[in-house]
């Protein structure tokens, strides 16, 4: 079935419809709301709120094959909300301390690195690279223009890839025992 005809059904009330379209697309909100958020408890909020939100507000998608930018925007607001809301607390830019027993030299992890990133980086790296959003969608899911999107991609791949070129100079370097 077509998914643009499941959302119709949802928007006229099909709550199977529905239920069908958010497990489509579950994983990649949680992807996205881990890497804004990164607590579980937090990130299972956010999911719940956003599913909730939508399915009242199912009947005010006007563009049916939109959904799933729609959706993203619903979660990308309420994550923003919690964020504000723990801002009282936490420093939303904190970078996790480094655990015990790791080295420089242990394997690099993208998605790691990605979670370093600045938020504003961050967010258009996951929504473009790790949930295939287009560079319009990406823009339409956080208000911006697509300009900026490509400003922000830009400026996160410049960052990766200097993290990751700075990391091999440092374990070329390294002479075995």
């Amino acid at each position: 079935m077509d998914p643009t005809d499941l959302v119709n059904q949802a928007i006229q009330g099909d709550r199977d419809a529905f239920i069908r379209l958010i497990r489509e697309i579950e994983n990649s909100l949680y992807n996205t709301a881990k890497s804004m958020l990164r607590k579980e408890e937090d990130v299972a909020d956010a999911i719940q709120e956003t599913i909730l939100k939508a399915y009242k507000s199912i009947h005010t998608l006007r563009e049916p094959q939109y959904f799933k930018t729609w959706m993203f925007r619903i979660l990308i607001n309420e994550c923003n909300t919690m964020l504000s809301r723990r801002s009282l607390s936490t420093s939303y830019a904190e970078v996790p301390a480094k655990q015990e027993g790791s080295s420089p030299y242990d394997e690099v992890d993208m998605r790691e690195a990605v979670d370093r990133l600045e938020e504003s980086k961050r967010i258009v790296i996951v929504l473009h690279y790790f949930e295939d959003l287009t560079l319009r969608q990406v823009a339409d899911t956080l208000n911006i223009s697509e300009s900026a999107v490509k400003m922000r991609l830009s400026r996160a791949r410049q960052e990766l890839y200097q993290k990751f070129k700075n990391f091999r100079e440092v374990k070329l370097h390294v002479k075995p025992i």
